[in-house]
């Protein structure tokens, strides 16, 4: 028998300004929320960018222990396309750069998710994967898109050290959809637009609705009803690694120490940049594992 999944607790976020001056707003989604209830997340931001241009911000910088999961929700078309998502492995190092000149319009979740503690230093890895590859179901009612993990008969070909599910949805007024979730997962529902009832809470727009946690091994599943029309919500869970680890910067590990040789390496000239990594470790195209259900 199935187990029920509901929502524990329901946290409300708030625009801030961002870091990249005018015209950049930010949520940050796991503020007030320990890293033991959003294991193995550690950092969820809402970009929203309109920037005037001229003058350049971001710039070139360092991260390792961790992987970047970058979700577009509103492309420039150019270097970000809408609905397109990227998996960045830093493990033992990497330096990329997001240094904007021009005038755009952007709208990203950007999630830190820790790796494995036997995988803090994998190899620097990149999966780019555009909206035509990304598994998906359409029917007159609802739109599913699976970018990680697996939904309702579609398997993402992400490849992960770190198991994850990540879901889009997209759901007209009173549309039901289900969503399968390995019992030991930790995870959120945080909601775009609209409002959905998931479990038994009530879910808004700029929410973020937290998995119950599950009381029985196996696979648990979690219904969704859309509450108004054009709802569209995300659905983040991951498997728990369950080890303290230390967060300064851009790095994350185990100790203190560890994150002092990260930037020593780092100063050393020790971390490849994106553009630099060899072939073997980039995946550009899913275009082969494309599947889709039009109903």
């Amino acid at each position: 028998m199935m187990i029920r999944r509901n929502i524990s607790k329901i946290t409300q976020n708030h625009w801030h300004n961002g870091f990249l001056g005018t015209g950049h707003r930010a949520m940050a989604v796991l503020d007030g929320v320990s890293y033991k209830d959003s294991d193995p997340f550690i950092l969820f931001m809402d970009d929203s960018l309109n920037l005037p241009g001229g003058e350049p911000v971001g710039g070139a910088h360092p991260h390792a222990g961790f992987e970047t999961l970058s979700l577009v929700l509103e492309g420039n078309e150019k270097d970000w396309k809408t609905g397109s998502f990227e998996l960045m492995t830093a493990g033992k190092g990497i330096i990329h750069t997001e240094e904007i000149t021009s005038k755009q319009k952007l709208r990203m979740l950007q999630v830190w998710l820790v790796l494995p503690p036997e995988k803090r230093y994998a190899q620097p890895f990149l999966q780019r994967m555009l909206l035509e590859d990304v598994p998906k179901i359409k029917t007159d009612t609802y739109e599913i898109r699976v970018y990680s993990g697996s939904s309702n008969g579609l398997i993402s070909p992400l490849k992960n050290h770190t198991p994850f599910t990540l879901v889009d949805f997209r759901l007209d007024n009173r549309a039901v959809v289900s969503q399968e979730i390995p019992s030991h997962y930790n995870g959120l529902v945080y909601v775009l637009k609209g409002s959905v009832k998931a479990g038994d809470k009530i879910i808004n727009a700029e929410q973020a609705g937290w998995l119950d946690k599950a009381t029985a091994d196996g696979e648990t599943e979690i219904q969704f009803e859309a509450l108004e029309n054009d709802t569209h919500f995300v659905l983040y869970a991951g498997q728990p690694h369950n080890v303290p680890v230390v967060h300064h910067g851009p790095f994350v590990a185990d100790t203190m120490e560890d994150i002092a040789q990260m930037y020593r390496d780092f100063r050393q000239g020790k971390f490849p940049h994106l553009n630099d990594l060899p072939s073997e470790q980039k995946i550009t195209s899913f275009s082969e594992s494309r599947k889709s259900i039009i109903n």
